[in-house]
């Protein structure tokens, strides 16, 4: 698909690309000089500003794959795809921003899985670091090996030379700056992003003759565009998005589980200044995801105004680029694929060596020699982790080209996980009661449920992809385990829980003589 858009590349959109690569190795790389404990390389020493962390969490959640193949969703579908941004995004990272988030950054942890462990057991955190390193790992494979063919397609370069330049740019950034370097380059990779699609937005809708010419366009091509300006579909549809499973799983499920337990999102969260700087991170970036739809989704339905008979429909993006871009905003466009591309090898790279180092290596760590880790023995090994992780990845990513799913089959994996580690983290911060055992009773059934309907989940929804369905039923399933297991276990002691717990201030003794004593002084 990119091949297109490599034939038509002048001198000056190889300058603009080129640069921009440059670019991004420098200026992350200066973040070096700040790094001089594990708290600056996994946090970047909590003083990330909210705009920084609002901007590095829309491109770590945006890749380029989101970018060819939400518009190519939008041109098969409408703007039902629109969704997963407007109701999927800002309804979540507000409740992310205010009733999670304040809690991870008091708590002081590193990962996810460490808020877990303090709240439940060293089991559940574990068993949560295990899942997300596998996940991560792979996700990284696939988006080198995706880096390979994009810098194959554009600048005809050997797949397996263009992987190393990906591992070695981004190796270079991430083991020298850490955190803080990942989120000062994913700034600047957000911009690019936004002002090359912008102006593909603005171009597409002058060849179309606006929003009106668009839609009427779209709607004469007869009964299968009828529904392309319908943002909630029947229950009953056979595309991916039934209303019920948007509102429902996507809207209050899927979306939430994925800001509130996702380390790539929310390590930057925990890297913020202060906690307004946290919570005003996670909204400013649902602020922003605003607009995605608007920039990438919408020259996805003007593709279908312009060229209806696409076969494959992810070409709409790259189809508009070529056709509408002059020379210099074809380049940038290119610079804004690699941008998304780079900004999510990053972030998995960054969050996958937090979990190994904090849940993982810690933990076997202090079992064995009975002193905590050191934060100086933390930041050598997580940039050695580093660099020994971008190499492995870059040695398996060729193996990605034999599975053509491979893409879809992780998205299944994600699924697996996404209802069960929402309930034991809503019932663990909003009920004193829940348990360690509940919670991992919780956890473990809750993720076998999930395998067992992702296995006859299109016997029994109507939907031909039912992870919407499953990842709602599953969430459902892993909180009354989680209730019901807690019920029959003894409770967790009051200290545990002190400052882990919404509302626990109201109940802690000590804490409500401190408020008494204030009201006195006063």
């Amino acid at each position: 698909m990119l091949n297109q858009i490599a034939a038509n590349l002048t001198a000056i959109d190889i300058a603009i690309i080129a640069t921009y690569m440059v670019g991004v190795l420098v200026i992350g790389s200066l973040f070096a000089r700040y790094v001089h404990s594990a708290g600056d390389f996994f946090l970047a020493g909590k003083a990330l500003p909210f705009w920084a962390v609002g901007m590095s969490i829309v491109v770590s959640d945006i890749g380029a794959t989101d970018m060819m193949a939400g518009a190519g969703a939008t041109y098969k579908y409408g703007l039902a795809q629109a969704n997963f941004d407007w109701i999927g995004s800002m309804p979540a990272m507000i409740i992310a921003a205010f009733v999670f988030i304040p809690y991870y950054w008091r708590a002081g942890v590193f990962t996810i899985p460490e808020f877990l462990g303090r709240r439940y057991n060293t089991a559940v955190q574990t068993l949560q670091a295990l899942i997300w390193l596998g996940f991560m790992f792979s996700m990284l494979a696939i988006m080198l090996w995706m880096s390979a063919t994009f810098l194959s397609d554009v600048f005809g370069m050997n797949k397996i030379t263009a992987v190393w330049i990906t591992v070695a740019i981004v190796g270079v950034y991430t083991v020298s700056g850490g955190l803080a370097a990942v989120v000062m380059t994913d700034v600047m990779q957000m911009i690019v992003m936004f002002v090359g699609a912008g102006s593909l937005l603005a171009l597409s809708l002058w060849e179309t003759g606006g929003w009106s010419g668009m839609r009427e366009a779209i709607l004469a091509q007869g009964a299968e565009t009828q529904n392309h300006f319908t943002l909630l579909l029947p229950h009953d549809t056979t595309t991916p998005y039934p209303w019920t499973g948007i509102v429902f799983s996507l809207g209050i499920i899927m979306s939430t589980a994925y800001f509130v337990g996702n380390q790539a999102v929310v390590q930057r969260a925990l890297g913020a200044r202060s906690e307004w700087d946290a919570k005003a991170g996670m909204i400013f970036a649902g602020f922003l995801k605003l607009f995605i739809p608007v920039l990438i989704f919408l020259p996805g339905l003007a593709a279908r105004a312009m060229y209806p008979d696409l076969a494959d429909a992810d070409a709409a993006m790259p189809r508009m680029v070529v056709n509408l871009l002059p020379p210099g905003l074809a380049g940038l466009m290119v610079a804004a694929f690699f941008a998304a591309l780079m900004s999510s090898v990053d972030s998995f790279l960054n969050s996958c060596t937090t979990i190994f180092t904090s849940d993982i290596y810690a933990k076997l760590y202090e079992a064995g020699s009975g002193s905590p880790l050191s934060t100086r023995h933390a930041l050598i090994l997580g940039r050695l982790l580093t660099v020994v992780l971008i190499v492995a990845t870059g040695l398996v990513a060729p193996v990605i080209e034999r599975f053509e799913t491979i893409y879809t089959a992780i998205q299944t994996i994600l699924s697996l996980f996404q209802g069960p580690t929402f309930a034991i983290l809503l019932l663990g911060i909003l009920w004193p009661r829940a348990t360690r055992w509940g919670a991992l009773v919780g956890l473990v059934l809750g993720v076998l449920m999930t395998g067992t309907l992702n296995l006859i989940g299109d016997q029994i929804f109507p939907s031909e992809d039912p992870f919407l369905f499953v990842s709602f039923w599953s969430f459902l399933f892993a909180m009354a385990v989680t209730i019901v297991v807690s019920l029959l276990t003894p409770r967790e002691p009051p200290e545990k829980l002190r400052g882990l717990v919404f509302g626990q201030v109201l109940h802690d003794a000590d804490a409500q003589e401190l408020l008494k004593r204030g009201i006195n002084e006063s």
